[in-house]
């Protein structure tokens, strides 16, 4: 291996493009973002954020759990090299993968969290807590009905030969990137 000093830039550059073109490098570099901000994670967690941000089976759907575990373990290199131990924490309080002496949530995501938590108005927090678990769950379903109509209706403003139905398709393939 040629020993070259190149700029952070470049090596974002080429990661990027990796990134783009190849699924492996884009689920490990997921990984480590993810746990590079928060921690106490399960594998069903992990996944779950993963495939929000790549898509539906992009671990692959009959060998996933191997490729989850080899993409783990060049996550685990990573983190090594910079000086990280990433572990597995079993215990029912705080059950998952974890950065060896970091706090639960890294000090960027942590002021993110904290300055979204400041717009928050605590009357509709309150309001929010008496409602019952269904009308919760109702009003969930309205918001993300509301968002995809939304969608819709841009996608056929751009596209007016589009019939609804089909706006509507392109709508749901760009919230679940299926």
């Amino acid at each position: 291996m040629v020993n070259i000093t190149l700029s952070r830039k470049s090596i974002e550059v080429i990661l990027h493009d990796a990134i783009q073109r190849d699924i492996t490098t884009a689920r490990r570099t997921a990984l480590l973002q993810i746990l590079w901000n928060e921690r106490y994670l399960t594998r069903a967690q992990l996944i779950a954020r993963v495939e929000y941000r790549l898509g539906r089976n992009c671990f692959g759907t009959s060998a996933w759990e191997d490729t989850f575990y080899r993409d783990m373990r060049v996550v685990k290199q990573a983190f090594q090299a910079e000086g990280h131990l990433l572990e597995y924490n079993r215990s029912k309080e705080h059950p998952g993968y974890y950065l060896h002496g970091q706090p639960a949530l890294s000090p960027d995501f942590n002021q993110l969290v904290s300055a979204s938590a400041v717009e928050a108005d605590q009357r509709q927090i309150d309001i929010y807590q008496q409602l019952s678990p269904a009308a919760r769950f109702r009003q969930g379903c309205v918001i993300s009905d509301t968002a995809r109509n939304v969608v819709t209706y841009r996608i056929r403003q751009e596209n007016p030969k589009l019939t609804a139905q089909e706006a509507n398709h392109i709508a749901l393939q760009r919230a679940y990137r299926s």
